[in-house]
């Protein structure tokens, strides 16, 4: 009998895996709509979808291991990141999807309310969160929208070797900033930031790539806390955070679970 193993839950959605079989299970299907249609047009490998009963949806599991993960050295070789970068160019380059996703204004408002929130709980010291907000800002500038993926972590990029096997959570796909995928991809792994752009095959930002690993960390902060993971086990959100500002004195919150 084969054995069910809990991937990720928490209270908007749980990932369940039993065998070669992943069961996702989400109360907001509209979520569920978006990755459905987010696969069935992206020119990129994705699961193959077995069955859909509201409110699950089966997916086969992809072949390979994951990219890596944020918190942990990657053993992927360059090529592999390399060959990441260049699927990330194809799925850049594809047809919009009908989904426009968030808009400058839209980050603008949320980065405010993060900000705020991180000072007012003293989560982090207050220089670490005005260095990283002023450079966060330089993500928010006008870009021209392609199709991106939306929460491209290096854990949702699967390879056999140097080959793309699968790219998998596309609940937040929808038109967007280009930099920000290929921000999220490196986030925690900036010693692969030049193999993903030289995958990806044209000039690209660093700064602006930069600005938004503050603005992710920033923005990601308050989510991960109250839903039980560790932002500041190293190599994640808040160690990002604070190389960015050039401080690494500060302790994990105890009781959070690592990913």
């Amino acid at each position: 009998m084969e054995e069910v193993q809990v991937v990720v839950a928490h209270h908007e959605c749980a990932t369940l895996r039993v065998g070669d079989v992943f069961l996702k299970i989400d109360s907001d299907q509209a979520r569920t709509d978006v990755e459905v249609e987010a696969m069935a047009m992206a020119p990129v490998p994705t699961p193959e979808i077995l069955w859909r009963k509201p409110p699950v949806l089966a997916l086969a599991a992809v072949r390979g291991q994951a990219l890596g993960h944020l918190g942990e050295p990657s053993t992927a070789p360059s090529a592999a990141w390399a060959a990441a970068g260049a699927a990330v160019r194809m799925l850049h380059d594809a047809p919009l999807p009908p989904r426009p996703g968030r808009s400058r204004d839209d980050f603008a408002s949320e980065l405010d309310s993060e900000c705020e929130w991180l000072l007012t709980n003293a989560v982090l010291p207050a220089d670490v969160v005005t260095y990283n907000r002023r450079l966060a800002e330089t993500a928010l500038r006008s870009w021209t929208p392609v199709f991106t993926h939306g929460d491209l972590q290096v854990s949702h990029v699967f390879v056999d070797g140097d080959e793309i096997t699968g790219v998998i959570d596309w609940t937040e796909a929808a038109q967007g900033d280009a930099l920000f995928d290929l921000a999220i991809l490196t986030l925690g792994h900036e010693e692969h930031l030049d193999d993903v752009v030289a995958g990806y095959g044209t000039d690209v930002d660093l700064d602006v790539i930069r600005a938004w690993w503050s603005l992710r960390g920033l923005l990601g902060v308050r989510w991960l806390i109250e839903h039980g993971f560790d932002p500041s086990a190293p190599g994640c959100e808040v160690d990002v955070l604070m190389r960015a500002a050039g401080d690494h004195g500060r302790e994990s919150p105890h009781g959070l679970r690592t990913r």
